[in-house]
Formats: C-alpha cells, structure tokens, sequence
C-alpha cells in the first residue's frame, strides 16, 4: 500500500483527489493538510511515502514544503499536483527535490500512475511543460534579484525594499534594474508580475 499525503489549500480540490485516490486499491491516503507548513511532521508521524503538495499555498508553499520534506524525511517523494503549469515552477520544485510535476487536469488514473511511478524511484514530468522547460531555458534572475522583486511586487519603496534586505537604496536599484532587463520588462511592477507569471519568484 502506497501512503500518501495530500496538501491543497482548496477544500473542494483536496477532498476531490483524497476521494479519488482512496478508489485505488494500491493507494491509501494517510493525511492531508491545507497549507505547507505542517507536512512534514505529518509525514514523519503516518509514515507516508508520496506527497501530493500544490504550489501556491498561503503559509508555505508546496516548494518550500518540498525541500522540507527531501531534507527531513529523505525516502519521501513528492509530486507536484498544480494548475499552474508554469516552466518557472517546474524547474524550481525539481531544484527543491520533487520528483514529479503535473497540472490538476491530469485524468484521475494517469495522477494515480504517476504517483506509482514517483514511489518507484521515477522521474513524473507532464510533457508539454517539460518540452517548454527546455526550449525557453533556466531561470534568469539571481536569488537576490527574485528577492528585491518579490517585494517591489507587494508596493514597497526603494528605501523599504533596502532595509528589509539589508542592502543600500543604490544596490537595490541595480537589481531592479536587472531584473526588469532580464524579464524585458518596462518597470520593476511589470517585472514582478512577469517574472511571477513565468513560476520565477
């Protein structure tokens, strides 16, 4: 019996694939949870196998929870069930440690392969995503410019974005104006909101 855990911040979504997967004979799901920040204290405490974690959750976010999850609890797999099919977040949970990536729309019985596959010690990627992963290339943006950009996304000023990094107002306007060369963008909001839009940030 392979034990899983599911974690989505949407009940409707969660309670869906928990009853769906508990139609396999093979699949039991073991635990659930509505944002990151618990999963992997509930993987430790019901042993479970695979984890179904969607991305963007409030609390934390099923990348972060990922690399929680491959650090403390190393035989635990994880596959990404999301429907952001972005090739920003591909790369990123990949990075982090999932071993799979597909979008919600995924018909029931291929989600149930898939996480067959990933207990199996396989690598589960939706084509298409990883067609597109590899035509437009890596993640362009340094950790400290995803950083600055990540805040200038919630409206702060220059001066705020500099003392929450530590960083002085000259140097955080270099990266800003790196990242907005790099997403081709016309300003640092514009940038933000592409650079999200590609699973960057």
């Amino acid at each position: 019996m392979i034990r899983v855990l599911v974690a989505d911040d949407h009940a409707l979504v969660r309670g869906a694939l928990v009853a769906l997967l508990n139609l396999e004979a093979d699949i039991e799901v073991v635990a659930e949870a509505s944002d990151g920040s618990p999963v992997l204290a509930a993987v430790l405490e019901h042993r479970v196998d695979v984890c179904l974690l969607d991305i963007q959750m409030p609390v934390m976010d099923g990348i972060e929870a990922t690399a929680r999850v491959r650090a403390g609890a190393p035989t635990c797999r994880v596959l990404m069930v999301t429907t952001f099919g972005r090739t920003g977040y591909l790369r990123r949970s990949l990075e982090a440690g999932a071993s799979g990536f597909v979008v919600k729309d995924t018909p029931a019985a291929e989600l149930a392969e898939a996480i067959r596959r990933v207990h199996a010690g396989l690598r589960v990627v939706d084509p298409q995503l990883a067609a597109e992963s590899l035509a437009e290339g890596g993640n362009p943006l340094t950790a400290r410019e995803r950083e600055v950009l990540g805040l200038a996304r919630d409206g702060l000023p220059i001066a705020a974005i500099a003392s929450a990094v530590h960083l002085t107002s000259g140097t955080v306007r270099n990266h800003l104006s790196a990242a907005i060369g790099k997403t081709g963008a016309g300003n640092r909001i514009e940038a933000a909101r592409t650079a999200a839009d590609r699973g960057w940030l």
